[in-house]
C-alpha cells in the first residue's frame, strides 16, 4: 500500500512540472527515476490482457490526445496519428509484425507519439492510452523503442523480451503445461511430474522442464545447434540491437553518440554468422550452406512455437521449394536489387533518383549499409525517403514465407523470420545474411589492403600472450514465463499472480578465464587492444587459408589503453571484456530492488552493466570437442587514432551514468570495425611486431542431466524384451528362448 501511495504522490509530482535534470552533460534524471521506471515495469506486466493497475487506467482514459496536440513537439505526427484512429489500427489480440506495411506504418506514428511528447507526463499519459486501446505487441515495440531513445528515459531498464512475452521463446508444450496447470490450480499428477519434469518449490513457485532430449520436431542435423540458435540471451541482444537501431528510423532522431549506425549493422552480422560458424564446427559441421532462389531449401525447421492467439509458427519442411506462381514476382524483385548492388560496387557509384552516390572510399561503406539495410535520404531538406531499394532482408523474407511485400492482408500468421525475437532460430537466416554479406566483402575486395604503415606500431611488441585453460559445459536457467499464463479474477483484483511459473531450459556456459597480455614499448601512447578468436582448421581437419579464414574470428574483447615506458602486463578476465552481459535480473527481483534501493545508479555498476547492449558472456566462446577443439586466439594493438569530440569517460566502468550504454570502443577508433581483418590480406606486409596469433585449445565438458536420462529412462524403457517375454509356441524353433543354454558345452560330453 505504502508502495502505491508513493507511486502516485511521484505521478503527480511529473504532473505538475517538467523533469529535472542531475547533470546537463549527461542528460541524466535522477529525481523520479525510481518511479518512472515502475511505470514502465506496470505497464509491460502481463501486457496480453487489460491493464490492471487502477492509477495508470484512470490516466489513459482521462486523457485526451486531440484536445492537447499541443503538447508534442511535432503537431504533423498528432495529425497522421488521429488520422490513423479513425481508419483503425491493429486491432488487439492479434499479431504484429513490422513486415506488413500497413502495421510498420501504423507502429511507426505511435512511437512518433511517443518520442515526441514535449515531457514524461505527456509520454506517460500517451503510453496509459496506446496501452489501454492499441494492439499489445505494437504498444510493446512502439515503447521499447521510445525509452531506449528518449532523453528523459535514460536509466530506465526495460524487462527482457522473453518475460514481456514468453510465447516467442519457450516451446509450446511447456506453456501448454503451465496452463493445465492452472486450470487445476496447482494440483499435480505425480505419476506425470517425473515424465514432464514438474517441480513445485515450497514458495508455490512450478518449474517446468524444456526437454531438449525431446526430439519429435527435429527434421535434419541443423537441429543439433538449437542449444545455440534457440538460446535466449542471443535472441535478446539481436532484438535489443534492431531497438537501438531500427531499419526505418532517421538519422536525425539518433543519439549524437551512436555514430557508424550501419557499419555497426554490418558488422553485427558479420560476427554473428562468425560465431554460428564456430558453433557449427563445434559439431561436425561445414561451413554455411549457400542459398540461392532457384534450388529447394534442403533443410527444414519446425520451430513449435505457439502464440497467445492459439495460431502456431509455421513448419517449412526439408526440400522446400521456393519458386512458386505466387511469389515469383518477388524472387525477380530480389534478384533485381542484388545486381543493381552488385553492379553499383563494381562501378563504384549508384544513381538514385538523378543522386549520384559515391562507393569507393571506405567511409561509403555508410551508404552501401543503407542500401541493404535502410533507405536513403534524398536531401537533408526533402525528408521523404526513396522506396525504391527497400529493406533487402524483408524482401528476401517474403519470397520464404510470409509473402509481405505485395499482400493486402492485414491478418497475418508470421513466420520466425518474421520477428527479430525468434530470426536467428532458423538456419536459413544464416544463409540469407551470408549472401547479404558476400555484397560487403565484394565492397571490400575493391579497397586496398592494408599497408606496412597501416598495420605496424612502432617501438610496440608484443611479447607474450597466455590463455587459461578454455572449458565449456551445459549447466541449467530458469526463466520466468508467468506472463504467458492468464490471471483469475481475484489475482487482478490483487495486481499479483498467485502462481508462479519457471522453465527449465540447458544452455551453453563456459568456465571464466583470463588473457594475460605482455606488451613491450619504448614510450608512453594511448593504444587500441584488439582480441580475436578463430578457427584453425575447418570440419575435415584442413588447415584454412588466412584469407578465407578472416572473416570467421570473432571479437572478443576490444579495449583502449595507456602504454608506458617498459613492459606493460594486461590481465582480462573474460566476464570483464568489452559489452557481455551476465544473467538478467528477473523483472519481480528488479521489482523488489526497486523499492528498497536507495541509489538505482549502483544498480548500473554492479547488476544491470550493457543491460540492453551486451552480447551473453555465456557464449564468448563455442561448445568446442571432448578431446579439445584447436582454434587461434589473435591480438592486435595499434594506435589510438581518436575521433573528433567524444568524451573518453564514458568507458569508466565505475562511472555511475546512465549513459554507460554503448556497443563498440573501436567505434572511438577512425580505423574500421573488424580492423584489420576486414580487407583481403597481403601476406608479405600483414604480419608486425604488434600483432600475435596464440594456438588455444576449447575443451567441452559433458555433464549428466537428469532431463536426459528421464527421457532415457522412458522411452527405452521397453527395448530389452527378452526377459519378460514369455514365449508359448515354442515348436518353430529347437531350443526355447526364454531358457538359459551354455554355448560352450562340448557335444561329445552328451
Amino acid at each position: 500500500m505504502r508502495a502505491v501511495l508513493l507511486l502516485v504522490v511521484g505521478l503527480a509530482a511529473m504532473a505538475t512540472a517538467r523533469p529535472e535534470f542531475d547533470d546537463v552533460t549527461t542528460g541524466v534524471v535522477t529525481v523520479d527515476i525510481k518511479q518512472r521506471q515502475m511505470v514502465i515495469l506496470k505497464l509491460l506486466n502481463h501486457v496480453m490482457e487489460p491493464l490492471m493497475y487502477k492509477e495508470l487506467v484512470d490516466m489513459g482514459k482521462n486523457f485526451k490526445i486531440d484536445d492537447h496536440t499541443e503538447w508534442y513537439t511535432k503537431i504533423d505526427v498528432v495529425k497522421d496519428f488521429l488520422k490513423m484512429i479513425k481508419v483503425g489500427y491493429l486491432p488487439r489480440g492479434e499479431i504484429f509484425t513490422l513486415h506488413v506495411d500497413r502495421q510498420l506504418k501504423e507502429v511507426i506514428t505511435m512511437f512518433h507519439m511517443l518520442y515526441y511528447a514535449k515531457d514524461f507526463d505527456t509520454f506517460l499519459k500517451t503510453a496509459c492510452w496506446m496501452r489501454l486501446y492499441l494492439n499489445e505487441g505494437m504498444f510493446v515495440y512502439a515503447l521499447t523503442v521510445a525509452v531506449r531513445h528518449r532523453e528523459d528515459c535514460k536509466g530506465i531498464i526495460l524487462p527482457p523480451p522473453y518475460e514481456i512475452y514468453p510465447y516467442f521463446f519457450v516451446r509450446a508444450d511447456v506453456i501448454q503445461k503451465a496452463y493445465l496447470l492452472k486450470m487445476r490450480k496447482g494440483l499435480l499428477d505425480l505419476k506425470l511430474c517425473d515424465f514432464y519434469g514438474i517441480k513445485k518449490t515450497d514458495k508455490d513457485v512450478y518449474i517446468i522442464d524444456e526437454n531438449i532430449y525431446d526430439k519429435r520436431v527435429y527434421l535434419n542435423d541443423e537441429d543439433r545447434l538449437r542449444y545455440f540458435t534457440e538460446d535466449i540471451d542471443l535472441n535478446t541482444y539481436y532484438y535489443y540491437f534492431h531497438i537501438d537501431y531500427p531499419f526505418w528510423m532517421k538519422d536525425t532522431i539518433f543519439d549524437k553518440v551512436k555514430t557508424r549506425r550501419f557499419e555497426l549493422t554490418i558488422y553485427m552480422y558479420q560476427q554473428i554468422l562468425a560465431r554460428y560458424y564456430l558453433e557449427r564446427l563445434s559439431n561436425g559441421m561445414g561451413k554455411i550452406k549457400e542459398f540461392t532462389w532457384h534450388k529447394t531449401i534442403k533443410k527444414g525447421y519446425w520451430p513449435w512455437m505457439k502464440m497467445h492467439n492459439g495460431i502456431e509458427f509455421p513448419v517449412r519442411f526439408n526440400n522446400y521449394v521456393l519458386a512458386h506462381d505466387y511469389n515469383l514476382d518477388v524472387i525477380r524483385l530480389c534478384d533485381e536489387y542484388e545486381r543493381i548492388i552488385r553492379e553499383c560496387i563494381i562501378k563504384g557509384f549508384i544513381e538514385i533518383n538523378g543522386i549520384r552516390l559515391e562507393l569507393t572510399k571506405y567511409d561509403d561503406i555508410e551508404m552501401l549499409g543503407k542500401l541493404i539495410y535502410g533507405k536513403i535520404d534524398k536531401t537533408v531538406l526533402d525528408k521523404t525517403h526513396v522506396v525504391a531499394y527497400r529493406y533487402l532482408l524483408i524482401v528476401m523474407k517474403a519470397a520464404l514465407g510470409l509473402n509481405t511485400l505485395h499482400t493486402d492482408k492485414y491478418f497475418v500468421v508470421p513466420t520466425v523470420l518474421d520477428h527479430y525475437q525468434t530470426a536467428l532460430r532458423d538456419p536459413v537466416f544464416y544463409q540469407l545474411q551470408k549472401r547479404i554479406i558476400d555484397l560487403v566483402c565484394l565492397f571490400k575486395l575493391r579497397l586496398p589492403s592494408y599497408t606496412k604503415e597501416d598495420l605496424y606500431f612502432p617501438g610496440v611488441k608484443i611479447d607474450n600472450v597466455v590463455v587459461d585453460k578454455l572449458v565449456t559445459y551445459f549447466d541449467d536457467y530458469l526463466m520466468d514465463m508467468t506472463n504467458a499464463v492468464v490471471l483469475t479474477d481475484e489475482e487482478v483484483k490483487k495486481t499479483k499472480t498467485d502462481m508462479v511459473f519457471m522453465v527449465r531450459k540447458r544452455r551453453l556456459n563456459h568456465q571464466p578465464f583470463k588473457v594475460t597480455l605482455d606488451i613491450l614499448s619504448d614510450k608512453t601512447v594511448d593504444c587500441v587492444v584488439r582480441v580475436f578468436l578463430g578457427p584453425k582448421k575447418d570440419h575435415l581437419g584442413r588447415l584454412i587459408d588466412i584469407n578465407i579464414n578472416r572473416l570467421n574470428f570473432v571479437e572478443l574483447d576490444t579495449f583502449l589503453y595507456k602504454l608506458t615506458t617498459g613492459k606493460n602486463t594486461i590481465v582480462r578476465n573474460s566476464y570483464d571484456m568489452h559489452n557481455l552481459v551476465k544473467d538478467r535480473i528477473m523483472t519481480r527481483d528488479l521489482w523488489k530492488k526497486m523499492e528498497t534501493i536507495t541509489d538505482i545508479r549502483d544498480m548500473f555498476v554492479k547488476d544491470l552493466r550493457n543491460y540492453h547492449t551486451g552480447f551473453p558472456t555465456r557464449l564468448l566462446l563455442p561448445k568446442g570437442h571432448v578431446g579439445g577443439m584447436h582454434m587461434m586466439l589473435y591480438v592486435c594493438v595499434t594506435p589510438l587514432r581518436m575521433v573528433d569530440n567524444v568524451d573518453v569517460n564514458m568507458f569508466d566502468m565505475n562511472r555511475k551514468d546512465f549513459m554507460v550504454d554503448f556497443r563498440s570502443t573501436v567505434l572511438l577508433d577512425k580505423m574500421p570495425l573488424g580492423f584489420p581483418l576486414d580487407r583481403h590480406i597481403d601476406v608479405g606486409t600483414f604480419f608486425t611486431p604488434n600483432m600475435k596469433f596464440v594456438d588455444v585449445v576449447v575443451f567441452h565438458k559433458k555433464m549428466v542431466c537428469d532431463m536426459k536420462t528421464r527421457w532415457y529412462r522412458w522411452v527405452l524403457k521397453d527395448y530389452n524384451l527378452v526377459d519378460r517375454t514369455t514365449m508359448v509356441d515354442t515348436y518353430f524353433v529347437d531350443t526355447d528362448i526364454n531358457m538359459k543354454v551354455n554355448r560352450d558345452i562340448n557335444l561329445t560330453d552328451f
